[in-house]
């Protein structure tokens, strides 16, 4: 069997992303994802029962909410959310809030776009967002 490099320059690429959520690569057990907040956004708070996530801003400012804390993050920040976390990202900057994030599992559905966080949630309720089972 062949498996062919997947290379990304991370940075690069979620900069030239306007989409609010952009699935880049689903493996079998973690995923990659590149995320646009547009100022005055945010994530939306959630929790991941059975996934766990790591957020790296790229550019813009923000606040991370997680188990009732708040911090500021900024590019170079990186942020763990255990599974069962509660847990939301803010975009508290006149620019877009850039990140990127890998799930583990993976999360959302493979190769999964969504340009606003409105059809992110909207996909997400008509359970067209959920990722692979095999």
């Amino acid at each position: 069997m062949s498996v062919d490099m997947e290379h990304f320059t991370i940075a690069t690429v979620a900069e030239k992303s306007p989409d609010f959520r952009r699935v880049l690569w689903t493996g079998e057990h973690t995923q990659l994802v590149i995320m646009t907040i547009p100022a005055d956004g945010e994530i939306g708070e959630e929790v991941h029962e059975d996934i766990d996530q790591i957020l790296t801003f790229v550019s813009g400012v923000g606040e991370a909410r997680v188990a009732g804390a708040k911090r500021k993050v900024v590019a170079g920040d990186l942020v763990v959310v255990p599974a069962g976390t509660k847990h939301n990202f803010v975009n508290t900057g006149p620019n877009p809030l850039v990140l990127y994030t890998v799930y583990g599992p993976p999360e959302h559905a493979d190769k999964a776009v969504h340009k606003t966080k409105e059809e992110a949630d909207a996909a997400e309720a008509a359970g067209e967002d959920e990722p692979p089972t095999e």
